[in-house]
């Protein structure tokens, strides 16, 4: 049903900034530009837009699956060539390996209203598949945090409404997976790692890609009773746990992850 993010809308307050970090170090090409608004081209299939606003900015976690093969070449680019540190553990180390040896591994760092970026590679995932976007070499925007007062409840709602398969299920934390789609469900009073930063919950539109105008029809019939902010022909953005969730039908296929050999 749901095959992956198409965009996640934040908040600035420098489009400037932004253009120079995400544009200038990160190499996405800017497609959208107004005077409060700017949208980068991560990957053929996702965005991520920033708006201007006069308000403190919650920092908010997302990572970018890349290539299993090219993480050691995209972490000596952001270092190397970008300039961009990368957030150490307590134990000093700035890279991670995760899941059983040689199978996962990370790493993060931050831009210039703090948001928290990962660059993620899992060997598992298969490179031929989607194409490889910009100097980070994106596959696809693999995680988007969520912090709420109430995990199961957000969890639950995913799942049961959408068919999000759940997995590493805990009290304060869990992954909701709708194609290449994680939402990483936090409670608030959980702290992002590496860093122990504080799980805000960020002012921020998530977009979910759906499998074309007859899933995000069964998606307005799910949704029936929840607020909804815009209703169109290719579009519904509702929403939930004070987050502006949108769906929009796209022409993703919807065995994306069955593609990419994702389990």
């Amino acid at each position: 049903m749901i095959t992956h993010f198409a965009d996640l809308a934040l908040h600035t307050v420098s489009l400037e900034g932004v253009r120079q970090f995400y544009n200038g170090l990160l190499g996405m090409p800017v497609v959208f530009e107004s005077d409060k608004e700017i949208r980068f081209q991560v990957t053929p299939f996702t965005t991520l837009t920033f708006t201007e606003a006069y308000e403190p900015v919650a920092p908010a976690h997302f990572a970018f699956e890349v290539p299993w093969s090219a993480f050691s070449d995209v972490i000596a680019y952001l270092k190397e060539t970008a300039g961009i540190p990368l957030l150490r553990w307590p134990d000093g180390r700035e890279i991670a390996e995760f899941d059983e040896p040689g199978s996962g591994i990370n790493a993060y760092f931050r831009d210039g209203d703090g948001h928290l970026l990962e660059v993620i590679a899992h060997r598992y995932v298969r490179e031929d598949v989607l194409p490889q976007g910009g100097p980070l070499k994106v596959l696809y925007l693999r995680e988007v945090g969520f912090p709420v007062e109430d995990v199961s409840e957000f969890r639950g709602w995913l799942s049961g409404r959408f068919g999000m398969k759940l997995a590493k299920v805990f009290d304060d934390f869990t992954f909701a997976i709708g194609g290449t789609a994680h939402a990483v469900i936090a409670s608030k009073q959980r702290r992002w790692i590496p860093i122990r930063m504080y799980a805000l919950p960020p002012n921020m539109t998530v977009t979910f890609g759906v499998s074309g105008r007859h899933t995000l029809e069964r998606i307005r019939e799910l949704t029936a009773g929840e607020p909804i902010l815009s209703s169109g022909e290719d579009e519904l953005t509702i929403m939930r746990n004070d987050y502006r969730i949108r769906f929009a039908a796209t022409d993703v296929p919807a065995d994306i992850a069955v593609r990419l050999n994702l389990p």
